[in-house]
């Protein structure tokens, strides 16, 4: 890693919904920050359509408000330096009503999704992005139209022939997509069955397929170590309360995982530049120049 004294080095999360920095790659954007760099995060939707109790609305004009409260909230504990909403609607699972809302964000055109990250692109400069995986983890409308969105403007931040307000273009050195390790999400499929849950009817609303999930693989090229920062992984959890954050971190799933290590690593596949067969990293700064 080439370093400049007066530059730190910068990392940019483009996710779907209030708590998925949290749930998904909320330790390796904790670690990074607790190192020094700038970790910033857009986040597209208000998460409108997530379940919550009314008790969490107690003082709030609706659940959009609440879950922003919420990522503020996550946002400090993982010691993010900028978080950006897009204000997108949520579109909710696929199928469902919410899809078809004119401000989700799955009826708005490529383009024009594309065309705002590219000017936050511009101006943030990260020198790495990170994003969903093509099926955006779990299928979600909402992380499969963020992916998509996210790297065409990861491309077209770069190209010059791309004219956005005036900003000088800017070319992000490396893309990863936050992966699930699939060997661990087969054994717990497996599991599953034996302690009462269904792994084809999983979540709060019973919408998620565990077991059609586990059958698609992505390459691993990076394994982040978040030991040092589990707590502040924890804190940013408890944050999204209204949707079941403080309940799982005291769950028993939630303490099993803490005791045998297996929340304390989190994984990426390169998307760019092109991973080299057999490539592992456990940096996703090696290599990057700033």
């Amino acid at each position: 890693m080439a370093a400049n004294k007066n530059v730190r080095p910068r990392l940019l999360a483009v996710l779907a919904h209030p708590d998925d920095e949290s749930f998904g790659a909320g330790g390796t954007l904790a670690r990074y920050a607790w190192m020094g760099a700038q970790v910033d995060l857009i986040c597209a939707t208000g998460g409108e359509e997530g379940a919550a109790e009314d008790r969490y609305l107690v003082g709030y004009s609706s659940l959009a408000e609440r879950r922003a409260a919420e990522l503020q909230c996550a946002a400090q504990a993982l010691g993010l330096q900028h978080v950006i909403r897009l204000d997108y609607r949520d579109s909710g699972m696929a199928g469902t009503p919410a899809n078809q809302h004119p401000q989700a964000l799955v009826s708005q055109p490529l383009a024009t999704v594309v065309g705002r990250l590219v000017v936050l692109i511009r101006q943030l400069r990260p020198h790495v992005v990170i994003t969903f995986d093509p099926i955006g983890g779990y299928r979600h409308p909402d992380h499969i139209a963020i992916h998509e969105a996210t790297v065409a403007a990861f491309h077209a931040a770069g190209d010059p022939a791309y004219h956005s307000e005036a900003l000088l273009p800017w070319q992000p050195q490396k893309l990863y997509y936050q992966t699930f390790p699939r060997q661990l999400l087969r054994t717990v499929v497996r599991l599953m069955p034996f302690f009462g849950y269904d792994p084809r009817r999983f979540g709060r609303n019973n919408d998620v397929d565990l077991a059609a999930l586990a059958n698609v693989d992505f390459p691993v090229h990076a394994r982040i170590d978040t030991l040092a920062v589990m707590e502040a992984r924890i804190a940013a959890g408890r944050c999204h309360a209204s949707q079941g954050g403080e309940g799982f971190a005291r769950s028993p799933w939630a303490r099993l995982i803490r005791t045998v290590g297996l929340a304390s690593v989190e994984t990426f596949m390169r998307a760019y530049p092109e991973a080299p067969p057999g490539l592992r990293e456990d940096d996703l700064l090696a290599g990057v120049r700033w």
